[in-house]
């Protein structure tokens, strides 16, 4: 995190505020120890970015897959929960934030994947789907590929395919419609599965085309 990509700083997030800033290029975090305090607004000048085309499912990672489940939106609070482990390297999750965002799954808007291992959650991620962008906010895993796994599920929901386990990677049928996930800064973990780092003004171009879609959105509130 860098300060620099800080552009500004509130006491409050509503609903509202949250979906605001995503359209206008900003997500919320906060700036305090673990996330306590006042609620940052940010905007990487380096936008860590996966585009269609892009996905990168490893021999490894696929033979993992297969011994996954997945579902979509069956159990949000669990999966923010895990994410908000304050054990975690970096957890900057608070009951603030897991409020504000279990609410924003009641409206519609902020959307789970689930990785179960025989029927327990072992991995998954969530975020928030506005038009054909979806801005993914935080994952976890207890066991090896988890969230990476959920990942991959995420885009072959976007990508219309049947099976993210298939022998290739489940980007290359991709049909060419628009849609962007956001990542907010690019890792090592996420550059494995072709995240790539953006401009500032790619990514305003990018968003700008994403949001007058409507895949993510339409296919998260099935």
């Amino acid at each position: 995190m860098d300060l620099e990509d800080l552009r500004a700083v509130s006491y409050t997030a509503t609903q509202p505020q949250v979906l605001s800033s995503y359209r206008a290029g900003l997500f919320p975090m906060g700036i305090g120890s673990g996330g306590i305090g006042r609620m940052g607004w940010w905007a990487p000048r380096r936008r860590g970015v996966l585009l269609p085309g892009d996905l990168k499912v490893s021999k490894s990672l696929r033979k993992s897959m297969r011994r996954f489940e997945y579902s979509v939106n069956t159990d949000f609070e669990q999966v923010i929960r895990a994410c908000a482990d304050p054990n975690r390297p970096g957890s900057w999750i608070t009951e603030d934030i897991i409020r504000l965002y279990q609410g924003l799954h009641r409206a519609g808007w902020a959307h789970s994947v689930e990785v179960r291992s025989e029927g327990v959650l072992v991995g998954g991620l969530y975020g928030v789907a506005i038009g054909s962008f979806f801005a993914g906010e935080s994952m976890f895993h207890t066991q090896r590929d988890a969230s990476k796994a959920a990942l991959v599920h995420l885009v072959s929901l976007f990508n219309g395919t049947t099976s993210p386990t298939a022998p290739t990677s489940v980007d290359a049928d991709y049909d060419g419609g628009e849609w962007l996930i956001d990542t907010q800064w690019q890792t090592s973990h996420q550059a494995s599965l072709g995240v790539s780092e953006i401009s500032g003004l790619d990514y305003s171009a990018r968003l700008d085309s994403a949001l007058r879609g409507d895949r993510c959105q339409v296919i998260l509130n099935k």
